[in-house]
């Protein structure tokens, strides 16, 4: 099934459509930290969270921006290397965890590099003070402008077990502050989390789209690793990791429930092989991304057959 042929309107799709071509999104460490380590909101951070900020493909913060950029982009280029257009993602940590002069000094370092199209910057719901979000506004005027924003799970009480540090609420208000400037939003959620069940991953995606008006939604596999709080989970027996059919068939069932016109970022994602403890199926992305579409194929359904926001109307 080639890319066009999917049954989700996939992020590739989108920028295609919007830039009329291919375009790489590169990832950057801006050199944030993160309000959930740094003792702003909590301390430790995320009990999921890599050493890395969750950024464990970002190229190296000891390195400049712009050169950070050019080596995402030559890495990229050894695969498809006609490809001449770039989104810069600010990936790792909090990426609006400064005053608005750091911010501006750094996501502008990169803007104006050749081939950058547009940005995408990656956040917390309770890093968004005012003068911050009218900075993105004036970046959304100038730029092709997406803000990623974690949430994980609409439920408190996961929030409360991983040391999210902020609840739903924080979140609806965060994407109602963005979009009354017209700010595209892609929420992060994780499937697979301590405690969760199918029908609160289920519910999550559900309320998501039922409560907040976002553009895009990233769906992400738990990726259990080396170094985290959350191994201790694990080890506790607090913690199951999916298997690779049954995460197959809740992705499918999510992606029934979300609107035709949501884009849909992501639907797995990557980790070291070195640092990953598990699943270790999930270093086969495209055979899980295969299997996905395999799926949806034998159902003979699609996102959005059973639209989430549509049936709260009924």
């Amino acid at each position: 099934m080639s890319q066009e042929d999917k049954r989700y309107y996939t992020w590739n799709k989108h920028l295609k459509e919007h830039f009329g071509e291919k375009v790489f999104k590169v990832s950057i460490d801006g050199g944030f930290n993160c309000p959930n380590r740094d003792g702003t909101v909590a301390h430790g951070g995320c009990t999921f969270c890599s050493q890395s900020g969750s950024g464990d493909f970002a190229q190296s913060r000891v390195y400049p921006l712009p050169v950070q950029l050019r080596q995402g982009i030559d890495q990229m280029h050894q695969k498809w290397p006609n490809v001449t257009k770039y989104i810069a993602y600010f990936q790792n940590f909090t990426n609006t965890h400064a005053p608005v002069d750091v911010l501006r000094f750094r996501f502008e370092q990169v803007v104006e590099e050749p081939g950058v199209v547009g940005i995408m910057i990656a956040t917390r719901p309770d890093c968004l003070p005012d003068e911050t979000v009218e900075y993105l506004a004036e970046l959304n005027q100038r730029y092709y402008l997406w803000v990623e924003l974690g949430l994980q799970s609409v439920h408190d009480e996961t929030s409360r077990l991983i040391n999210r540090a902020h609840d739903y609420q924080c979140y609806l208000d965060g994407v109602e502050t963005l979009r009354k400037h017209k700010i595209p939003v892609c929420t992060h959620l994780i499937n697979g989390l301590p405690g969760e069940t199918y029908d609160m991953m289920m519910d999550s995606v559900r309320r998501v789209f039922q409560d907040s008006d976002i553009q895009g939604v990233k769906l992400h596999l738990l990726h259990l690793m080396h170094k985290t709080k959350m191994l201790q989970d694990y080890k506790a027996g607090r913690l199951r990791l999916l298997e690779m059919d049954e995460y197959v068939d809740l992705i499918c069932d999510q992606l029934e429930i979300i609107p035709k016109d949501i884009v849909i970022h992501r639907l797995t994602g990557d980790a070291p092989r070195d640092t990953l403890v598990g699943p270790m199926w999930s270093l086969k992305k495209w055979e899980v991304l295969n299997a996905i579409d395999h799926e949806l194929e034998r159902r003979q359904t699609y996102q959005g057959i059973y639209d989430c926001r549509q049936i709260m109307k009924k």
